[in-house]
Order: C-alpha cells, then sequence, then structure tokens
C-alpha cells in the first residue's frame, strides 16, 4: 500500500468516526445559536469575497466541492444564487453522498478520491475547498488534490477556500496557513482574509455576551479559520 493509499483509508476511517459521533453533537446543529452565528458570519464573508471578484450571479456557473460531505457547502450556494443543476460534489464516503442526494436530489453527487478527479480539463468555473485539506496530514496528497482542483478549474476562474488556520484540540487535522497555500497553489492569484471566531470561544460567548462575537471577530489573531479565492491564470 503507497503512502497515498494509506492516507486516503485513514481519512474514511477519521470521517467515519466524526460522522459516527457527530450524530448527536449538538455544536454542529442549526439549533445551536453559536453554530447559526459562524454560518452567517461566514455566508457574509463569502458574498463579500465573492463581490470582490465580481461574481454576483453564481446561476451561471459550473460549481465542484471537493470533499462534499453531506452537501451542506454546497447547499448555501444554491441558497446564494447557484443552479443545482449545475453543481457537483465528490466526497470519500457513500452514506454522506447519499445524504447530500436525499437532500438536494438535482445536483451531482460522485463517489471519487480528490487526487483522481473524474472531470475534464477546465471543466468548472468555482471549485469550492471547505475543511478538507486540513483534514489531510500526507503532504504528498495535498499537492496532488491542489493539482487536480487547478486542472478542472477554467482559466481565470477561482477556488473558494475555507479551512483551518490552527485546530489545537483535533490531532486528526492540521491547520493550513496563507503560506502553504501559495506553495500548494503555485502561480496563482491568492486573495484572503482570516474569519470565524474560535468555536469554542464562539460556543462560550454567544449563549452570555450574544453581541460580543461580532466585536471580537474583527480581531484576525481570534480566528480560526482563512477564507481565500485562489485564482487560476487566464
Amino acid at each position: 500500500m503507497t503512502g497515498s493509499d494509506k492516507e486516503i483509508l485513514r481519512l474514511r476511517e477519521e470521517y467515519a468516526r466524526r460522522a459516527a459521533e457527530g450524530s448527536g453533537d449538538e455544536r454542529y446543529s442549526l439549533s445551536n445559536p453559536s453554530y447559526r452565528w459562524i454560518l452567517a458570519d461566514r455566508r457574509r464573508a463569502i458574498v463579500d469575497i465573492l463581490k470582490r471578484q465580481k461574481i454576483t450571479d453564481l446561476s451561471k456557473m459550473r460549481i465542484l466541492e471537493v470533499g462534499c460531505g453531506a452537501g451542506g457547502v454546497i447547499d448555501e450556494l444554491i441558497e446564494l444564487g447557484a443552479d443545482p443543476a449545475s453543481s457537483f460534489g465528490v466526497d470519500l464516503l457513500q452514506d454522506r453522498l447519499r445524504e447530500a442526494n436525499k437532500r438536494l436530489p438535482a445536483c451531482y453527487w460522485i463517489s471519487a478520491d480528490g487526487q483522481s478527479l473524474p472531470f475534464e480539463p477546465d471543466s468548472f468555473d468555482i471549485v469550492l475547498q471547505f475543511t478538507a485539506f486540513s483534514s489531510i496530514l500526507g503532504r504528498s496528497t495535498q499537492e496532488t488534490m491542489a493539482a487536480e482542483i487547478l486542472r478542472v478549474l477554467k482559466p481565470g476562474q477561482g477556488v473558494l477556500w475555507y479551512d483551518f488556520i490552527w485546530n489545537p484540540l483535533n490531532r486528526q487535522t492540521r491547520g493550513i496557513p496563507l503560506a502553504q497555500i501559495k506553495q500548494l497553489f503555485p502561480g496563482t492569484q491568492i486573495t484572503s482574509r482570516r474569519i470565524t471566531l474560535a468555536p469554542p470561544l464562539c460556543r462560550f460567548l454567544i449563549p452570555r455576551f450574544s453581541w460580543l462575537p461580532n466585536a471580537l471577530t474583527r480581531f484576525a489573531f481570534l480566528n480560526s479559520h482563512l477564507l481565500a479565492w485562489i485564482q487560476k491564470p487566464g
């Protein structure tokens, strides 16, 4: 078994563990006000970064998410105007893809390894990467996935990236700073900002001081994620 194969096996096992443990996890439930705040804050940042790229109409764009899970992120993009019939998701776990298909049957859900995407070159206007790369501990696997993402992305279009910069509470993840993103996607133009008030802090504050996270998220060092637009040369 190659190093890459071992990494994929580890990822399958880790995602299955998270799914089993997270089935009743209120931290990621829409009934949890802190989780709703995190999603709303992220959505505002996504709208802003897309507007800065002069992207205001998602309905005309082919969109792919690598590591789509149960389809939550694509669902967010559809709420912002993306066409389900032009939205694709790939993931390693069949059960998550089945859940995504129940949730959004008009989209395309495909079981695939991000190192070998089953699409022609220059197929998509936007590729989404939301917290998949930080779960990959092998650098060579990350590099192969990044190259595949650029291969299927149309020239002049971009990757919408949202991932941890640091996550000290989970040893099965490894934060990815901006310098590493630049190494993974050489030759691209990257626009980025730190967002998402550290979730443990957010979960503590929202029930007690609901106004405070809006103030604290302005301090970049308190934010745990990086939102970036990675533009492929035209």
